[in-house]
């Protein structure tokens, strides 16, 4: 989801109510390219606004986190705290739909004389800054006190086309000369301005139907790209969900809709406008087999069939969705060495499989060179020495055989080197079907390990699967001092619970899956795995009730957990097994999570887990 027009919009909103006529009371720079301004408002308490320049994920919220700033503050976080520390919020505004929000601030510079600022946060992917100016004669786009974000009142048009304002860059904290941009520099004493936004029209303005049809109808691309190149602070995202709101595919071409759709795509569109002068939101964040995938101050429905959660206010869901991505990506990187491990691991084991499977196959016409000795020795006794072959019936098909000679031994030799060669083939497959197993069975391991991954939520149970690669040798063990904890005290398994009101638990790794199974569950509980599939042990608690009395939801959702936790769940169906806890056994000396099972039943369940509800056991 791009951090859009519509979305800063949300933003601007939010940060107006609560923070102008806040005090500024501390700024600090917790990482590289982000601030966090402390603000003392009189209605809302203190409030902290954490802003992000980050290239890949550029975001502004309100926070309630308190983040550790560094001994040493940089250089900009240093002219911030000079001129704006102290200092009171006038105004917040938005340019129309630009990806800009400005803050103008007043405060008392050396000699006593009131003064204002413009802190001003361009949130625009990798060109993303924070820049400090000195308020000129003419102001900045939709930058006057009272102007109305995302209503256009006010706003100055001409710095939204790239004309320069009178306001002067004191500092950024991304500088850019010249050579890193030809279109617009960011340096101390240059003129600031808003970058041109490539011709789009502003959606507050140009909200004409003639215009609208315009610009819409007839052009060479689908209706989606249509709208969101014609119009400032549209996302793709946000252009389908019009599209969507108004029945129709946005994927079509724009020259084939009909007047009727196009109607009821401005109906939308105009709803859209009239809901966001009015500051009417509706944030959400849409999760994809428990990710989250996108979020909008606006009800996605073109999501219908993801889950989709509710917030209070844009800020929950910005910091919501950007945490849960950073920590998916932060355990993706956590992982890499572990993941490097395994995969290793797999291959090497895959290719050995390989040649023992293909050694077990070779060993298929030992019994040829069985009988060719025994038809030697039963038929060979009037067959000349120094014959290349010899032809006999089979006594075990009854049909003629050739068999081959070697003329320079006798037939007798003959005989014996086919016997030779069938017991060293008879034992060559004895061992062969043995390491075969033992290698399937290691390779099933690693898979289920490799799905591990998948599950792990925090370093905890990253810890857990380094564990388990240690106990099973892919991991050189190192002395570990005595009193620390096991990571499995802090990790826990994933907790659910059914529509019914049962508790459903769900194994992350194998170490936790064989604690789920014998230490957990009681003989009476209900247990669920893949039939197929590496993945999670599922414990359907079943408590004193009678284990057959179970409604059939709460199966179901059991199943689905199961089915979602394999690795299989990309096939969208999975066949699972489920018995009670009482049926399942660890033979002696088994890998973590490996288990036997003789006494089951099965069922197909759906991978989407979508409205089971998960516990936060933090």
């Amino acid at each position: 989801m791009a951090f859009d027009g519509v979305t800063v919009c949300a933003a601007a909103s939010e940060l107006r109510h609560f923070l102008t006529d806040g005090y500024i009371s501390k700024i600090s720079e917790p990482e590289n390219g982000e601030l966090l301004i402390t603000v003392k408002t009189r209605d809302h308490g203190v409030k902290r606004l954490l802003i992000s320049t980050n290239a890949s994920a550029p975001f502004i919220c309100l926070t309630d986190r308190n983040y550790t700033a560094p001994l040493q503050a940089p250089a900009f976080t240093m002219l911030l705290r000079k001129h704006l520390q102290g200092g009171r919020i006038i105004s917040i505004s938005q340019p129309s739909l630009e990806r800009v929000i400005i803050f103008e601030a007043e405060h008392r510079d050396e000699l006593g004389d009131m003064v204002r600022k413009k802190l001003i946060i361009e949130l625009m992917g990798k060109y993303s800054n924070i820049i400090f100016i000195k308020a000129g004669d003419d102001t900045a786009a939709g930058a006057g006190e009272g102007a109305n974000a995302g209503a256009g009142d006010g706003a100055n048009a001409g710095a939204g086309e790239g004309e320069a304002s009178g306001d002067i860059i004191i500092d950024a904290i991304r500088r850019v000369p010249p050579s890193m941009s030809s279109v617009r520099t960011v340096l101390p004493g240059e003129r600031y301005f808003i970058p041109k936004t490539q011709d789009k029209a502003d959606p507050f303005a140009e909200q004409d139907y003639v215009f609208f049809r315009n610009h819409i109808l007839g052009r060479p691309m689908n209706v989606i790209k249509a709208i969101y190149g014609t119009y400032t602070g549209f996302s793709p995202v946000l252009a389908s969900e019009l599209c969507h709101r108004a029945g129709m595919d946005g994927n079509d071409s724009a020259s084939s809709i009909t007047e009727e759709d196009l109607k009821a795509l401005y109906d939308c569109f105009i709803k859209l406008m009239s809901d966001l002068r009015a500051e009417r939101f509706a944030p959400e964040i849409v999760y994809e087999n428990s990710k989250p995938r996108d979020f909008a101050p606006v009800p996605l429905t073109v999501y219908e069939d993801l889950e989709r959660k509710s917030f209070d206010s844009i800020s929950g869901v910005i910091e919501r969705f950007y945490f849960e991505r950073n920590a998916y990506d932060h355990m993706r990187q956590k992982s890499a060495d572990l993941r490097k491990i395994v995969t290793n691991a797999i291959e090497r084991t895959s290719k050995k499989y390989d040649i023992q499977l293909n050694q077990v196959k070779d060993t298929d016409k030992m019994d040829k060179y069985r009988v060719y000795a025994e038809l030697i020795n039963t038929y060979g006794y009037d067959v000349p020495d120094g014959s290349d072959h010899f032809e006999a019936v089979n006594f075990y098909d009854g049909k003629n055989i050739r068999i081959p000679l070697d003329p320079l031994i006798s037939v007798h030799e003959n005989a014996n080197r086919y016997f030779s060669r069938y017991e060293k083939l008879k034992r060559t497959k004895a061992a062969a079907v043995v390491q075969a197993e033992e290698s399937r069975v290691q390779l099933m391991h690693l898979k289920s390990i490799e799905a591990s991954f998948d599950t792990a939520e925090t370093e905890e149970d990253l810890k857990l699967i380094a564990e388990e690669l240690k106990k099973t040798g892919y991991i050189r063990k190192k002395a570990d001092g005595s009193g620390k904890r096991r990571a499995s005290d802090k990790s826990r398994p994933l907790h659910f619970v059914s529509s019914d009101g049962f508790d459903i638990y769900v194994g992350k790794n194998n170490i936790q899956n064989d604690e789920l199974t014998f230490k957990t569950g009681n003989g009476n509980d209900w247990w669920f795995h893949s039939k197929t599939y590496p993945g999670s042990h599922v414990l359907l608690v079943v408590g004193k009730q009678d284990p057959m009395s179970v409604p059939d939801g709460s199966f179901n959702e059991a199943g689905r957990l199961a089915a979602h936790y394999c690795s299989g769940r990309e096939q969208g169906k999975v066949d699972i097994d489920y018995t009670l806890v009482k049926n399942v056994k660890k033979p002696a000396g088994a890998v973590p999570g490996y288990v036997i099972y003789h006494t089951n039943y099965s069922m197909t369940a759906h991978a989407d887990i979508s409205g089971i509800k998960k516990v936060d056991e933090t």
